[in-house]
């Protein structure tokens, strides 16, 4: 897909305008994306130029508007309700997960597209469970998985784990009331292992570029 970007083949058949970064994706001319701070806080669009500020998901029922975020290892998601009358775009690192910032974008993407709104949401690729290794502290903030967290782990070496971030965000997903067959995994690759692809910041440190994710809510206006 060189020049190209990753597409989720589900959100393509309802023809939801989407993209998944590539390492060399063109830019999405206009694409509106907030200051990641790696935290819950959703940003709100009303219209194309507008400005995001700090949060890290950003959602949109503005006719046309794309909004995106960028990661280099932490879990992208594209988010469409009712065949993209409102869209969102999350950036899930563990801080984001552990703050819960996939719950509180959708219920911001509800609040845009009324709570009986089918979702659909992709996973795009991030850090896999391969390559992925924290500590203590970072299991700590995610205490509250559980034990959904137990079955997202592996051992590694002592005090160390090997962690399925992906498998959290499907849990959220889930949490949130995305029907299991409505959220889609396929883009799911693992960013460190990919280095023809993804750029991969616990890979290549702070020399890492970023891949950016966008997701456009439908031109045609709510009615």
């Amino acid at each position: 897909m060189s020049g190209a970007h990753l597409r989720a083949p589900g959100l393509e058949a309802a023809g939801i305008a989407h993209g998944f970064g590539l390492r060399d994706s063109p830019p999405v001319p206009e694409l509106v994306r907030p200051r990641q701070v790696h935290g819950r806080g959703v940003a709100r669009v009303a219209a194309a130029g507008a400005a995001a500020g700090a949060a890290d998901a950003v959602v949109t029922a503005a006719p046309g508007v794309a909004v995106g975020i960028a990661t280099a290892d932490c879990v992208p998601l594209l988010v469409a309700a009712d065949a993209g009358r409102a869209v969102a775009a999350v950036h899930a690192g563990w801080r984001g997960l552990a703050a819960g910032v996939i719950g509180a974008a959708l219920a911001e993407l509800r609040a845009s597209a009324g709570d009986d709104a089918a979702l659909r949401a992709a996973i795009g690729p991030h850090i896999g469970p391969c390559c992925y290794e924290v500590d203590a502290p970072v299991l700590e903030a995610l205490g509250r998985f559980g034990a959904e967290l137990a079955g997202a782990l592996s051992p590694s070496r002592p005090g160390h784990h090997r962690l399925d971030l992906g498998a959290l965000a499907l849990r959220d997903l889930r949490d949130a009331g995305v029907a299991h067959d409505a959220i889609e995994t396929a883009t799911a690759c693992c960013t460190s292992c990919d280095a023809a692809r993804f750029h991969s910041y616990r890979r290549d440190g702070a020399r890492a570029g970023r891949l950016v994710h966008w997701i456009r809510a439908s031109a045609l206006p709510r009615g």
